[in-house]
């Protein structure tokens, strides 16, 4: 029997050490005497059995153990192949996946799944505009764009509850612009000539399609119906004079009565009080409205010799027989003007101060006026003073406003008016500073005589938001000689736009550039100073921005990229940082520039 081996355990201080095993041949008892503290260790004895085997079942053991090692050998073998079959397998039906995926990979085949994807990508996400403005409010989708909603970082508060009309909204800017408001949350109506399959793929399918013309009043009725804003940013797609007149000026105007005319009948459907509703001070539909009036001449000096000798001056205000009242007449006198003046009857419980200007409606021969307002207390009229603006008319009929902030102190030392204190409204018509008007027969007019036909006065309400935005871009790759033409054209809508009476918002950016907005500073300014480019995207959300902010109604500037100025021409101050969510660059950008202009 081969000597047993142990391994040998010491106790020392209650810690246990190991050591090496000692070869021990067999024995009955050993007493280790070596050991330093002589711990003494038991040993087990290999003896032999009571009952010995026989050479012949020993060889039989050894055999059934070999047999069994060997069957454990066997299973484990073939349990390795198993999984090594597994394995292979698994790669092989991999393989043919991926030979089934390339066969699969046929281009027309995968632009056509690839665009049943983004398809249903868009629509879902297109769906949002509609799903944020439902008024239901067991709706669970509102929650997109409501607090709390991963899209509310981008709501503006009342876009629910609003409708814009996008004109143009195929062109670089219209079609940013309708996705900015979608994303807002807006109600989106577009205005396009045909409805088209290539102009329907363009724009989302939230956006309700209206067919119409601007250059047709008829089919503008229906465009406006339920809009509360416009955003104009068609364009002449030539510079012919017949396309310029169609879409930059009369379109606007066209646009403009239809949006007037669904106001004032929602106006009346309330009775007149709709916050937009202005207020009445004459109008000159009978003989009795001109009852109050009163016609008064003057002179800024006296000359008695030659007064000898001009032919007077004469004035009259009267209704005609073609039911108009005309304010008519003549001033040869140097230094002569006539006045036609009316001390003010408002409703009770009205003042002017809930005003911001004055509107009138007019028509005659295009002579130049002059508005005086008579401000101070009623009951003393010497302690009134005197405020003056100059207006000017066209040839026909149109409307003029007149901001009260336009209006100037007789005398420089008076403090500024006081809407509130106006009770004598006064249109004086004087020779001086009158120009021909343009026209064949421009040169042939004496500008000594004039007639002014009054349809009504109107005062304008403090409106807190802007009513129409239009986008004035003269556009790239215009022939220098045909610029001037477009610049006419464009300068027309935009005076038609600040005669209608709506709130306005008038953008004149640079050359428009593709790039992403919101990447470079921006420069407002007032007179046409601007030659730099500015991004579509940045026009777009300056378009957006302006519906709601106060002080941008009734403004017109120049938007472009910032540029380095010229030592000594730093003409201006930075107000703002480039726009992020948290920062309404527009406000403070406006808040300087002057309005009605």
């Amino acid at each position: 029997m081969s000597a047993a081996t142990f391994t040998h355990v010491a106790f020392t201080n209650n810690n246990p050490i190991w050591r090496k095993p000692n070869s021990i041949k067999s024995s009955t008892t050993t007493t280790t005497t070596n050991c330093k503290y002589s711990t003494t260790s038991f040993v087990t004895r290999a003896t032999s059995s009571s009952n010995p085997e026989t050479d012949n079942e020993k060889k039989n053991k050894r055999k059934k153990k070999k047999v069994v090692i060997d069957n454990k050998e066997q299973k484990v073998q073939e349990t390795v192949e198993e999984k090594e079959r597994e394995q292979v397998q698994e790669l092989q039906s991999s393989s043919v996946s991926v030979i089934k995926r390339l066969d699969d990979v046929n281009p027309v085949g995968l632009g056509r799944r690839s665009r049943q994807v983004f398809d249903e990508v868009w629509r879902k996400f297109s769906g949002l505009g509609q799903i944020s403005r439902t008024i239901r409010s067991d709706d669970e989708s509102t929650l997109l764009i409501r607090e709390g909603g991963p899209m509310c970082e981008f709501a503006i508060p009342g876009a629910q509850n609003t409708t814009v009309l996008v004109v143009g909204a195929t062109s670089r800017v219209g079609r940013i612009v309708v996705r900015k408001l979608i994303l807002r949350g807006y109600t989106v109506k577009a205005l396009v000539r045909k409805a088209e399959p290539e102009v329907v793929d363009m724009l989302p399918r939230s956006v309700e399609l209206v067919t119409g013309d601007v250059g047709d009043p008829s089919s503008l009725k229906n465009a406006v119906q339920g809009c509360n804003k416009i955003i104009y940013c068609a364009t002449a797609r030539s510079s012919i004079t017949g396309d310029l007149i169609r879409v930059d000026h009369q379109g606007v105007y066209n646009l403009t009565k239809a949006l007037q005319d669904y106001n004032n009948k929602l106006a009346q459907q309330r009775a007149g009080k709709s916050s937009k509703s202005k207020l009445l001070i004459a109008k000159f539909k009978s003989e009795d409205s001109l009852n109050g009036w009163e016609v008064r001449q003057g002179t800024y000096f006296q000359d008695v010799v030659v007064s000898k000798y001009d032919g007077g001056m004469d004035a009259k205000f009267e209704f005609t027989e073609s039911g108009e009242a005309v304010f008519s007449g003549y001033v040869f006198t140097r230094g002569g003007y006539v006045d036609l003046s009316r001390k003010l009857s408002l409703p009770l419980g009205y003042t002017l101060d809930r005003y911001e200007g004055l509107v009138f409606s007019v028509g005659g021969n295009g002579r130049s006026y002059v508005v005086i307002l008579e401000a101070g207390p009623s009951a003393d009229t010497t302690q009134s003073k005197l405020y003056f603006s100059r207006i000017s008319t066209k040839a026909g009929f149109c409307r003029v406003r007149v901001p009260f902030s336009s209006f100037r102190p007789v005398k420089p030392d008076d403090p500024p008016l006081d809407p509130f204190l106006v009770h004598t409204l006064t249109i004086r018509f004087e020779p001086r500073r009158q120009r021909p008007i343009e026209g064949p027969t421009g040169t042939n007019q004496d500008l000594r005589s004039f007639q002014l036909i009054m349809e009504y006065i109107k005062a304008l309400p403090t409106g807190q938001e802007t009513d129409f935005v239009l986008v004035s871009c003269t556009g790239s790759g215009i022939e220098p000689t045909r610029r001037e033409q477009v610049l006419r054209a464009k300068r027309a809508g935009e005076d038609s736009l600040r005669r209608s009476g709506l709130g306005y918002t008038i953008i004149r950016p640079g050359p428009l550039m593709e790039e992403p907005g919101g990447q470079r500073a921006l420069i407002f300014d007032q007179g046409n100073r601007i030659s730099q480019g500015i991004s579509c995207a940045d026009v777009a959300d300056i378009c957006v921005k302006a519906l709601h902010d106060s002080t941008a109604r009734n403004k017109s500037f120049d938007v472009c990229y910032e540029y380095v100025a010229e030592p000594g021409k730093e003409l201006y101050e930075l107000v703002a940082h480039l726009p992020d969510k948290a920062n309404n660059y527009l406000t403070p950008a406006l808040s300087v520039l002057e309005k009605n202009t």
